[in-house]
């Protein structure tokens, strides 16, 4: 079942294996540097990332909400 959380200021779901996910950009990016995965995902409607551990994430974006998925 999704869970939803705030990252810095944008609220985004997801599922329980992209739990990494969210910590790496809540907790180890500043409010900057996650904003430019947020723009982005924005922008081109998804954003393809990776954390320090090498765990593969997507940020999508679609009808005003954010969904982060574990590749």
């Amino acid at each position: 079942m999704p869970q939803t959380t705030t990252v810095h200021s944008w609220k985004v779901s997801f599922e329980e294996n992209a739990r990494e996910g969210i910590r790496y950009l809540r907790d180890e990016l500043d409010d900057k540097e996650a904003k430019v995965f947020f723009d982005q995902a924005r922008q081109k409607g998804a954003v393809y990332f990776e954390d320090d551990d090498s765990r593969d994430f997507t940020l999508f974006y679609k009808n005003s909400a954010y969904t982060l998925v574990r590749r």
